[in-house]
C-alpha cells in the first residue's frame, strides 16, 4: 500500500511540476515578441577560418565581419554528410540523408 502511494505521490508531483514549467515558458515567450533576425549563408567550399571574423588574414570580407561584430557568431557546426549534396539535402527537406536516400555527392 505504502508503494502505491509513493508512486501515486510521485506522478502527482511529476504532473503539476510539468505544468508549472510549460505555464512559466508560455509566459516568457509571450513577453518577448522580438522575432530573430536570421541570416543563413550557404557557400560551397567555405573553410572555416576563410572570413575575417574567423581569422582569415588573406580573404578580406568587410561585409560579413560587419555582421559578426553587430551580431553573433556561429562556433560550432556539424554537416550530415561528408559531401555537399546530401547536406544541401538535409537543409532542405529537414531530413537526414539517410531518409532521404541520398548519401553520396551527385554529379551535374
Amino acid at each position: 500500500m505504502n508503494s502505491a502511494r509513493l508512486l501515486l505521490s510521485l506522478f502527482a508531483f511529476t504532473i503539476s511540476s510539468s505544468k508549472l514549467t510549460a505555464d512559466l515558458s508560455t509566459e516568457t515567450l509571450a513577453k518577448d515578441k522580438r522575432r530573430p533576425n536570421i541570416i543563413f549563408f550557404l557557400v560551397d567550399d567555405l573553410g572555416q577560418r576563410d572570413v575575417g571574423c574567423y581569422g582569415s588574414q588573406f580573404h578580406e570580407t568587410p561585409a560579413i565581419d560587419q555582421l559578426a561584430k553587430e551580431g553573433m557568431r556561429f562556433t560550432d557546426a556539424y554537416a550530415t554528410c561528408h559531401v555537399c549534396s546530401p547536406s544541401r539535402a538535409s537543409i532542405l527537406t529537414g531530413k537526414y540523408p539517410a531518409r532521404t536516400n541520398l548519401t553520396e555527392w551527385l554529379g551535374g
